[in-house]
């Protein structure tokens, strides 16, 4: 390379540096009205301290089994909880219960059939097959996907699971969506400074999604690079 070219291309890649960030600030603002810091904490908290496994939370598309005592009726070997989180139950209507234990989903349907219907109903609720026990990781990861979880997983568990950030990341927007008494919740965590131990690391719950943020100005000069041919024209400036 002569050193016309060279100091041109100095040049241009300079210009660039300026130009990107005011042609492209604004441009990746996915979540400004979703909660930060405490609140974010608030919706979606660290594993308690004793390290305990949590008790299992019904999901999403979670098949469930659900017995009422002498009432064959009312009994169902296998019922599934719908995309919204919720089941219909017969005399109940509908039930929230994603989010529930299966002993809390037990109350919820005995209060029911209680209220009008069955004197002192006594109901048992197990998971037949959960399928909530999965996370979705999603954005600027190295291998976005789905990936199975067991026990109690943390938000570094879950991403180290998808081989980590990459380059182009905005490591201060992870955001974690997730259902919540039938609706669909959000929250915005920094990675950089859990993984720092300045923050503390959020449980991921099964049925969770991890998105993590994009660049635009890393990304856009990166391909920049690539488009210019000078990945490899320098080694440094």
């Amino acid at each position: 390379m002569t050193r016309r070219r060279e100091k041109t291309l100095r040049h241009l890649i300079k210009g660039t540096l300026v130009i990107l960030p005011l042609a492209l600030s604004g441009c990746f603002s996915p979540s400004a009205d979703l909660p930060k810091g405490s609140d974010a904490y608030a919706m979606m908290p660290p594993p308690d301290p004793d390290g305990m496994r949590s008790a299992y939370k019904i999901g999403v598309l979670d098949t469930l089994s659900i017995r009422v005592f002498q009432e064959p009726d009312l009994s169902f070997d296998e019922l599934q909880v719908d995309s919204a989180g919720s089941i219909n139950f017969p005399l109940v209507g509908e039930i929230n219960a994603a989010g529930q234990t299966p002993l809390q989903l037990s109350r919820t349907i005995e209060a029911g059939l209680g209220e009008r219907f069955i004197r002192s109903p006594q109901v048992v609720v197990g998971v037949v097959q959960s399928a909530a026990q999965r996370v979705t990781v999603e954005g600027n990861v190295t291998k976005p996907g789905v990936y199975e979880i067991s026990g109690s997983t943390t938000l570094l568990e879950a991403i180290a699971r998808s081989e980590g950030l990459t380059r182009t990341a905005v490591v201060d927007q992870v955001i974690v969506f997730r259902v919540v008494n039938g609706q669909r919740m959000g929250a915005i965590f920094n990675f950089k400074d859990i993984s720092e131990g300045k923050a503390p690391d959020p449980e991921i719950l099964g049925g969770d999604k991890i998105v993590v943020g994009f660049s635009a100005v890393k990304g856009a000069y990166r391909d920049f690079l690539q488009a210019a041919g000078l990945v490899n024209a320098f080694t440094r400036f």
